[in-house]
């Protein structure tokens, strides 16, 4: 990690050297107190950086950077790095946010990398409005990159977010590795990660505990990695909300290996609301998992609908085929540990289960057997399977 020879860039001074350009927002009017405002700093070092000929790093020395919401644009001239030796904080007014959705946002940047560092959105007041049922703004995402190619993300952590903490939207080839994101489980809307309409986009080593889902997936997401997930509290990794809208990208090629849920609401799941769509899920393979504690360890819903409303016929359009769950093992913390509730007009189809071994843990001392339940379902069985499935042959 480079740290040396940065710090005392003062007065607007930038250090060039034959291969790269590095600009200290302090040496731009950036002040890590916590309390002044260094918004305007952090703009004019972008500018700096991003109109760089040479690859070029805007340094966050340590301290605490006190940040409104703030947008990084390019298209910049050459590759751009962020380096956050530093906290950014957001204003303790969440009003002081707006409505515009996001806290810091990246938008149309080729070859971004955002390196270490925290961020800190303090939602605690927001989430507080939320729950009285007053007036409040629509909260913020800590960090949004949109239409951002080959990105990297690495060794951030996000605590406290408004409502989720990274997105990731129309973005191709993005790496997301070693951050750590964290809100209480009771916070509204807090998911962690969430990819929609983007190809090529990897996670790893990810440490995940949220309010909402751990990982969310919209529409439109294709050639999505992740590997070393840990998950919890929150509610798992999943494939939707998907089907609101009647044209929708569909999602494919979808991997998640290697990961543990504790104490999460939800293990994997695919969700769809039960209405008409174009959408569909498909290719997708979830293995070597770890459920300690999880309400729903495997979860297909395809009749999600909100208050009732806007479902005719309740009946989800989404089409999911060729979906696979393997070497899937722990506890439930219900005893219906697997469920496939598929839709009546297109039901599931290449389902594969192979070595699933799911308990029911009733309580802290006694393990006792699960079911699973099906409805519009068919698949293939394979190898060990607890519960026993219900998947017709």
């Amino acid at each position: 990690m480079m740290r040396v020879g940065i710090v005392n860039a003062v007065g607007g001074s930038n250090i060039i050297n034959k291969n790269k350009v590095v600009v200290n927002v302090v040496g731009y009017g950036a002040k890590g107190d916590g309390k002044t405002d260094s918004s305007k700093g952090f703009v004019k070092a972008w500018s700096a950086v991003c109109g760089s000929k040479k690859a070029a790093t805007m340094y966050i020395p340590k301290g605490r950077y006190l940040l409104n919401p703030i947008v990084f644009r390019g298209p910049c001239r050459n590759r751009v790095t962020l380096h956050i030796d530093g906290t950014l904080l957001a204003p303790s007014n969440y009003w002081a946010m707006g409505n515009s959705g996001y806290w810091i946002l990246f938008i149309k940047i080729n070859r971004l990398s955002v390196l270490g560092g925290t961020i800190d959105a303090k939602g605690a007041a927001f989430w507080a409005c939320r729950k009285s049922g007053n007036k409040c703004p629509v909260g913020a995402r800590s960090m949004t990159f949109n239409w951002v190619n080959n990105g990297v993300i690495s060794g951030l952590t996000s605590i406290n977010s408004q409502q989720t903490h990274l997105v990731i939207n129309s973005c191709t080839n993005v790496l997301v590795k070693n951050v750590r994101l964290r809100a209480p489980d009771q916070s509204p809307n807090t998911d962690g990660i969430h990819v929609q309409g983007s190809t090529g986009v990897t996670i790893t080593g990810a440490t995940l505990r949220t309010g909402d889902d751990c990982i969310s997936i919209g529409p439109a997401t294709k050639n999505l990695h992740m590997t070393n997930i840990n998950c919890g509290p929150g509610h798992g990794v999943s494939i939707g909300s998907l089907g609101k809208d009647q044209n929708e990208g569909g999602v494919q090629n979808v991997t998640l290996t290697n990961a543990v849920f504790t104490g999460s609401d939800n293990g994997v799941r695919i969700k769809s609301w039960a209405r008409p769509t174009n959408g569909f899920v498909t290719n997708i393979v979830f293995q070597n998992l770890i459920m300690n504690g999880v309400k729903n360890p495997i979860i297909i819903d395809q009749n999600y609908c909100p208050s009732n409303k806007g479902c005719p016929r309740q009946s989800s359009g989404v089409k999911i085929t060729q979906v696979t769950y393997k070497n899937i093992r722990g506890t439930s913390a219900t005893k219906e540990a697997v469920k496939f509730d598929c839709s009546g007009s297109n039901p599931c189809r290449g389902i594969r289960l192979h070595n699933i071994n799911l308990t029911y843990r009733v309580n802290k001392n006694v393990i006792a057997s699960a079911i699973s339940s099906c409805k519009n379902i068919a698949g293939t069985t394979t190898g060990v399977l607890i519960p026993r499935p219900c998947i017709p042959r």
